[in-house]
């Protein structure tokens, strides 16, 4: 099996928009989706997806934010792939990317209280909690971690 990551095109729509359906509800609200499909009409920053054997499985990037740290944007897996290392995959794929930029001092995300204890195997620390930030009963969870700091032991 051929999987590997590689940057985001247009016609890769479809088959992210399939990602996120396939994370509803566990992962996503089904209320963010209009929000994701008009991120995918013109992707900002760095966006990325992972293949295996020719088939979309994963998606995720980065933008530059306000305060001028690397902002995690919209990963995502297939849910029946959950497990599989693919996760993994994107992530040390993002924050090597933003390494090897040198433009970021600090890289950020939000995520879901289910979803940090894995964020922060990379180094990533909860820095808020906003109840109910993504939808009712899905909590929003910032996390940050110095990438000035050396990468933690896999």
């Amino acid at each position: 099996m051929t999987t590997k990551i590689r940057p985001f095109v247009a016609t890769d729509a479809d088959a992210c928009l399939a990602l996120f359906d396939s994370n509803v509800p566990r992962y996503f609200d089904s209320s963010e989706r209009s929000g994701f499909a008009d991120f995918l009409e013109q992707p900002d920053g760095h966006y990325f997806v992972i293949e295996q054997d020719s088939e979309v499985c994963g998606c995720g990037g980065f933008v530059k934010a306000e305060r001028g740290q690397a902002r995690f944007t919209w990963g995502m897996v297939d849910n029946a792939r959950h497990g599989a290392g693919l996760g993994r995959m994107l992530a040390e794929y993002r924050l090597q990317a933003i390494e090897a930029s040198g433009e970021f001092q600090e890289a950020e995300l939000s995520t879901t209280p289910q979803i940090a204890p894995f964020f922060a195997k990379f180094g990533f620390e909860t820095v808020g909690i906003e109840k109910d930030g993504f939808a009712p009963n899905m909590d929003k969870v910032q996390m940050v971690k110095n990438m000035l700091t050396a990468q933690p032991e896999s």
